[in-house]
């Protein structure tokens, strides 16, 4: 019953953090930043935060343990995946309504433009994962972020025309290979960046940095790209702050390329048996034991198996 008191209050801390975080950057194109309402709730945040980070350093059992931040790559790969989801959430959550405030598109036929990327994501991210088993995932978590970028600064072509086939599935293709190309390394090695007694904190906060990072851009990008509440009743505006909030969140995206490209480091390579099972081919769980099956169809023998 202690620990379950003792968790709830960081939750209680974290959860205040994050909405007077998020609500300030909502109401601040409407109320002004020297409004007091937003300064009392960013204030409010950044005692949340303080209450947050001093609660969980001296708790006997912390929500999230902080020494997981001083291993430099899964602190890395998460400012990474922060700035990289800020950017795709950002950019995902515009083009519908450009598309039918500008390009006059139905609001069902708004939403299907994107669908590309999750056909795309299906039919690719695993081989993205088999690759960077093979290859370490530092080249694509720099390359990938950037084909992104180029993918979003394509997207400014949707105010062009209505033709979709011209003006809009090039870019959404772009998008979704980048999108395909850093996924599935970006996740591994925020999981196996951890020491393995912290594998699912670790998910957990690659995660919620991702999705914190979508908060915080679509509340912002609107904001720095111009667009206000009455952008949305003239065409004209809204596709001038698209074109704007586009090229910001590409810029984003290859600015998180650019991070990985210095912070992220390949594992060393470990010499394989002969006639040993390539690493896609097993079975692995985060548990510090041999996996009990290493292929398809093949069982480690009974004498092999730990205790």
């Amino acid at each position: 019953m202690l620990a379950v008191t003792v968790l709830g209050s960081g939750i209680a801390a974290l959860d205040a953090t994050m909405v007077n975080i998020a609500l300030p950057t909502i109401q601040a194109p409407t109320l002004g930043w020297s409004s007091l309402t937003v300064l009392a709730m960013a204030v409010a945040g950044a005692l949340g935060l303080a209450a947050f980070l001093v609660w969980d350093h001296t708790a006997a059992w912390p929500m999230l343990p902080l020494g997981v931040f001083r291993e430099w790559q899964f602190a890395a790969t998460n400012v990474a995946t922060f700035i990289m989801y800020a950017a795709l959430t950002g950019a995902t959550f515009l083009p519908p309504i450009q598309l039918q405030v500008v390009s006059g598109y139905l609001p069902l036929a708004s939403g299907l433009p994107l669908l590309p990327l999750t056909l795309i994501m299906l039919a690719l991210s695993a081989r993205s994962g088999r690759l960077a088993t093979r290859i370490g995932p530092r080249l694509q978590m720099s390359v990938g972020p950037i084909v992104v970028g180029v993918g979003l600064a394509m997207l400014t072509l949707a105010t062009a025309g209505s033709n979709y086939w011209v003006y809009v599935l090039p870019a959404v293709l772009v998008f979704g290979l980048g999108l395909a190309i850093t996924v599935a390394p970006l996740t591994a090695t925020a999981m196996s960046s951890a020491p393995p007694e912290h594998s699912g904190i670790a998910s957990a906060v690659n995660n919620d940095v991702a999705r914190f990072g979508g908060l915080l851009a679509v509340a912002v990008l609107p904001a720095l790209a111009g667009i206000t509440g009455t952008s949305y009743l003239h065409p004209d505006a809204l596709a001038a702050g698209f074109r704007t909030a586009a090229l910001i969140s590409g810029a984003l995206c290859a600015a998180g390329g650019v991070l990985a490209a210095f912070t992220i480091t390949n594992p060393e390579r470990v010499a394989r048996p002969a006639g040993a099972p390539a690493p896609e081919e097993g079975f692995h769980c985060g548990l510090d034991a041999p996996p009990l099956v290493t292929s398809v169809g093949q069982t480690v023998p009974a004498a092999a198996k730990p205790d």
